[in-house]
């Protein structure tokens, strides 16, 4: 029978150097793995070496693997807060989510993993954050629909649902838009064409006011 040694704390020195540099390394490193590998796969022990500090400080700082899972989804709500500030238009907001793909690939490669290895809300550590957020932009759509910009057949859930999908695509179907467009679904000049394609679609359903 192998006997587990206990988890070592770290040093109170390893503990004051910097911890939000520490803490900054981690996440960083964590957003790499997590995108690669998904939750299930990713690696506590890969996330440390990649920030390079001791596996220790992770536990230390975030309480394991699913406190840095969500500390994660907390960044990419304060993220978010930034990107799209209160009035701007809703063909400006698909804009700047699409272009995000230019800036913060693997945040979006994060949330379609999660997508993957969906197996109901118990499982899923960003479940309410991420439910939370995405129920302002369903009552911005049903408010929309109330002053007659979308038919009243129109579900504003669904098309929550299709528009942030429409959004995510450049990093989700980058081999349909390789066959479709003929075009790098990496390249900036591909996805700068698709977020204005994409307002542009926006527009035209009549959902183009601030």
């Amino acid at each position: 029978m192998t006997v587990s040694k206990p988890r070592r704390s770290p040093k109170p020195s390893e503990r004051q150097r910097d911890p939000e540099r520490t803490r900054r390394l981690v996440l960083d490193a964590a957003v790499a793995e997590f995108a690669a590998h998904g939750y299930a796969g990713a690696r506590i022990a890969a996330i440390a070496k990649r920030a390079g500090v001791n596996q220790q400080l992770i536990s230390y700082y975030f309480d394991g693997k699913e406190g840095l899972f969500r500390a994660m989804s907390d960044s990419w709500g304060e993220r978010a807060s930034t990107l799209v500030e209160p009035g701007t238009s809703l063909p400006e907001q698909l804009r700047r989510y699409v272009l995000e793909a230019l800036e913060n690939r693997d945040g979006m490669r994060l949330l379609a993993w999660g997508g993957l290895e969906y197996t109901g809300p118990e499982a899923d550590p960003d479940h309410a954050p991420r439910t939370e957020r995405l129920a302002d932009s369903v009552s911005d759509i049903r408010e929309r629909q109330k002053a007659g910009a979308l038919p009243k057949e129109m579900d504003p859930a669904c098309l929550t649902v299709m528009l942030m999908a429409a959004a995510m695509a450049p990093v989700t179907l980058p081999h349909v838009i390789a066959g479709v467009c003929g075009e790098d679904p990496q390249s900036p000049e591909f996805i700068e064409r698709f977020a204005d394609q994409l307002a542009l679609l926006v527009r035209q359903l009549g959902l183009g006011a601030g």
